[in-house]
């Protein structure tokens, strides 16, 4: 026992010990390393500071650059700033003179204010005393003279108007003709049609003299026959070889035409002959007529007629107007009256069926009393119950109010047919009568000297006198003369009335 307690004694110093000398170890150990955190502390203190007197070394300089460039900037500034205070102070003494000067002609023009003002008073006054001198002297007053220049002013205000008028309608007939113009070509150059168109013939050739006997008969029995079976007459006279037919009935003057033309190259003439060659004529005629009804409504497009109309339409191929074929001219009418309602955005079937209708009236015009276009409207009104249509045809010749747009496409049609060059012709009688009326007429207005119509009576020139209408008058005298013209005369196409005022100044040089 004992040596075991000396065993756990030694072992308990040597404890102690190692302990001991483990502290003593540790305190030396962390003494060296203090030591040398302590060296390494000094030695970043040293290179710290060492970098801190450069970096002061480096500031310094550059405190001192900065300051060098600052003054020699501030150097240039305050150059700058006593250059502009040079040219404010030059300005500010310019700107001081034009004031002085401004303040000077300021007075001037106050005096002349004064001067002006003094003497506008003086004039007022000469004023009030030549007005009351005037009044004295003209017997009328203020009010009176007042009076007649506002009426001269009025009229002077009346005259510009009128000039002013005459420019805008000048300017609006410009261009509403250029646009007329350009759908009224379009229309003509798209539509082909013959034209020399043919004439009705009322006249037959005989091989000789002696078949006027033959034609006249025993006692005049053949001659009457003939007659009763056409319903015409038969003028045979001392014209040579060629017997006259008269009737105003184209399609019976149609009939009696040919019919004679068989009997002269059959021979064979007598009552019960005549009465059978004329009713195969009169069959044929009516087919014919029918047939060329039918190819007129084709031709023009147009379907769905009454057959009555087709009739009286192929009757047309047998009655001439102005030595123009009527069918022709409808169905010319026909196809200008589509062309011109398609250019404008209007109805082209109806303006068609219209213009093909336009003249039906001339078929049955010498049984009804009335005008072709009256009676044309009536007939279509009755057969075809189209209000719009007998509307366009009563209108296409002025002799109702026009009111529609197809009204004045069918007008415009006709008048394009009719008044083309080889369209139509008139006797020389009929043309002289024409030509005089329109001079006469235009020689009726006051202050007209002479007048003259040129252009086949499409154009009248009038002279006036020149003392007694002046300008403005003239053009009123020119729209009076195409009111009076429209209202009195009938004429195809348009009449161009031109008033001409000349005034020659002479003088001599001595």
């Amino acid at each position: 026992m004992e040596g075991t307690a000396i065993y756990v004694l030694i072992a308990a110093l040597a404890l102690v010990l190692g302990g001991v000398s483990g502290y003593f170890a540790r305190q030396i150990i962390a003494n060296e390393q203090i030591r040398s955190s302590r060296k390494e502390a000094q030695r970043l203190l040293d290179e710290a500071l060492t970098k801190h007197k450069e970096m002061l070394l480096e500031a310094k300089e550059e405190a001192t650059r900065v300051r060098r460039a600052a003054e020699a900037d501030s150097k240039e500034r305050r150059l700058e700033i006593q250059q502009v205070e040079k040219r404010v102070s030059q300005k500010e003494s310019a700107l001081q003179r034009k004031l002085d000067l401004a303040e000077q002609r300021g007075r001037e023009l106050d005096g002349r204010e004064k001067a002006i003002q003094s003497t506008r008073a003086e004039v007022e006054e000469i004023k009030k005393k030549e007005l009351a001198q005037l009044e004295s002297r003209s017997g009328i007053s203020r009010d009176e003279a007042k009076a007649l220049l506002l009426q001269a002013s009025e009229q002077e205000v009346k005259e510009e108007a009128s000039r002013r008028v005459r420019i805008w309608e000048a300017q609006v007939k410009e261009e509403a003709d250029k646009r007329a113009q350009e759908i009224l070509v379009t229309a003509i150059q798209r539509c082909t049609t013959d034209v020399v168109s043919e004439t009705t013939i009322s006249a037959v050739s005989l091989p000789s003299d002696e078949m006027k006997g033959r034609l006249i008969g025993r006692e005049g029995r053949n001659i009457r026959a003939l007659e009763q079976a056409t319903g015409v007459d038969l003028i045979i006279d001392d014209t040579p070889e060629t017997v006259t037919i008269s009737s105003l009935d184209p399609v019976r003057r149609q009939v009696a035409h040919i019919a004679l033309s068989k009997l002269i190259v059959d021979g064979r003439i007598h009552p019960a002959r005549i009465e059978e060659v004329v009713e195969k004529t009169k069959a044929e005629v009516e087919a014919v007529i029918v047939s060329e009804g039918e190819r007129a409504a084709h031709e023009a497009g147009v379907a769905g007629l009454h057959p009555e109309l087709i009739r009286l339409m192929g009757q047309l191929k047998f009655r001439s107007s102005y030595g123009q074929n009527v069918l022709l001219h409808s169905l010319e009418v026909s196809h200008l009256a589509g062309m011109l309602a398609d250019e404008i955005g209007a109805d082209g079937n109806l303006a068609r069926r219209a213009g093909l209708l336009h003249d039906i009236g001339k078929a049955v015009d010498y049984q009804v009393d009335g005008s072709h276009a009256a009676i044309g409207a009536d007939l279509v009104r009755r057969l075809d119950k189209s209000v719009g249509l007998a509307e366009a045809i009563s209108e296409h010749h002025g002799e109702a109010s026009t009111t529609s747009v197809i009204g004045f496409i069918v007008a415009a049609a006709d008048a394009i047919s009719g008044s083309r060059p080889g369209a139509r012709h008139e006797s020389l009688e009929h043309y002289m009568k024409r030509i005089e009326a329109l001079e006469n007429m235009a020689c009726s207005f006051a202050g007209v000297e002479k007048a003259f119509a040129i252009q086949a009576g499409r154009e009248v020139r009038i002279m006036v006198k020149p003392e007694e209408v002046d300008d403005l008058t003239a053009m009123r005298l020119a729209r009076d003369i195409s009111k009076k013209i429209e209202e009195s005369l009938t004429y195809p196409g348009q009449i161009k009335v031109v008033v001409v005022r000349e005034t020659v100044a002479v003088d001599y040089a001595k």
